[in-house]
């Protein structure tokens, strides 16, 4: 089997040191990993697969001899040195939202769309977290009938928010908890988290949704080429600690039973339906965690509306809403 060069920047972040356990769990044909990450970083050490191996700054020269570029920094330092990987023969996969709305930069979630991870010119786009969750779990329903309209309210684990939101979680209930003081610190958030609900990720737009919200409106309507689509979203961070849980209120075309809904979901690639009210069995944020498939249940017929469908969703967004989908496209490609 032929083995490729991989260079993850941003390595030392919460999707980073993901990409590092899912490569080495899917045993993807790695001949050299090179582990990029910024000046503050460079020099420090990361095991992969039973070896040390230092940690590069970030830089225009970094990716020569590179395959595949996994990118997992901020969007600006994506769209800074993307092109560099792609000047030097890599294929980049960038995690970031630099490049997801470009005409000519596929956005891919390989279940629903994976036809377009070759029309690349260097750069394939990873979908927000959130949006590749919601398109795993509605393409199924997709195939049975054209959506016309999703209502979907998100509840956001903090890892989303990266490495220094989880230790934000964890000061704040250390304080309140352990110290029984109410001295909280908020640098991530902009209130507390910790015992809370904040009905606010990225910045306020004019229109009165966040940038996280519109991310989902657009995203979905991209990866699924239908700019019919219409898309409401309200995406809520919650303390839990890793794994999106999303409620999702779809209106189909055509009036589908449940029952082949049910069956749909259950036939789909990286899906788990976990549904039986009865017995009070259904998905939890602990459920998905550390785990690569997308979880469903609280099915339903909306009783509001014909042809409505309700779901309740969850998936790890380190995992399937970060790395793991990064790591299916170069999957895909390398076939």
């Amino acid at each position: 089997m032929k083995q490729y060069n991989v260079a993850i920047a941003g390595v030392t972040g919460a999707v980073g040191k993901v990409f590092l356990k899912i490569l080495e769990e899917r045993e993807f044909p790695i001949k050299n990993l090179l582990p990029l990450a910024s000046k503050r970083s460079a020099g420090k050490v990361i095991e992969f697969r039973g070896e040390e191996l230092e940690i590069k700054e970030l830089g225009k020269g970094s990716f020569s001899n590179i395959d595949i570029a996994l990118f997992s920094v901020g969007g600006s330092v994506s769209k800074e040195f993307a092109k560099y990987a792609v000047d030097s023969g890599a294929v980049v996969i960038d995690n970031s939202s630099a490049f997801r709305m470009e005409e000519d930069i596929p956005l891919v979630v390989p279940e629903v769309n994976s036809s377009q991870i070759f029309k690349h010119n260097g750069i394939i786009a990873n979908p927000n977290c959130s949006t590749i969750i919601m398109a795993v779990a509605i393409k199924p329903i997709y195939d049975l009938s054209k959506i016309k309209r999703i209502i979907v309210s998100t509840y956001q684990a903090v890892s989303g928010a990266g490495a220094k939101a989880i230790d934000e979680l964890d000061r704040q209930v250390q304080k309140l908890v352990c110290e029984k003081s109410n001295d909280i610190e908020c640098n991530v958030f902009p209130v507390q988290i910790a015992f809370n609900v904040l009905p606010h990720i990225d910045v306020f737009l004019d229109n009165g949704y966040t940038k996280e919200e519109m991310k989902m409106v657009y995203e979905t309507k991209k990866i699924f080429s239908d700019a019919d689509i219409k898309v409401s979203a309200t995406t809520v961070r919650v303390p839990v600690y890793t794994s999106h849980s999303e409620s999702i209120n779809i209106e189909t075309e055509k009036k589908l039973s449940l029952g082949k809904v049910m069956e749909a979901l259950n036939n789909a690639e990286g899906i788990i339906v976990k549904d039986d009210f009865k017995n009070a069995i259904y998905p939890t944020a602990l459920d998905s965690s550390g785990r690569d498939d997308v979880y469903i249940g609280r099915l339903r017929e909306d009783n509001s509306l014909d042809n409505g469908i309700n779901m309740w969703v969850v998936g790890d967004q380190l995992r399937k809403g970060a790395a793991l989908n990064a790591i299916q496209i170069a999957e895909k490609l390398i076939r």
